[in-house]
């Protein structure tokens, strides 16, 4: 019997979760994608999401907590 990666790498994924594509991502975030990749390396921004062999994307709700996680640390540094 065979497993696929899902079964041997179980995630918790909400029922209403979007998968973003690259032009979508950056109209969030505003930084251009080799900025997003070294952040990524550095671990501070979600990984992306193999999609296919040339594809691949972000959980909408890990680009969303990246930005509450930006503007919280933005605003605990003001005044």
């Amino acid at each position: 019997m065979t497993t696929t990666n899902q079964q041997r790498h179980p995630t918790q994924i909400p029922p209403n979760d979007r998968v973003l594509r690259w032009p979508e991502v950056h109209k969030r975030i505003g930084l251009c994608r080799s900025h997003i990749h070294n952040l990524v390396s550095q671990g501070k921004f979600p990984p992306p999401i193999k999609l296919g062999a040339r594809a691949s994307g972000w959980l909408e709700s890990q680009i969303n907590s990246w930005i509450e996680n930006q503007i919280s640390n933005s605003r605990s540094q003001e005044g």
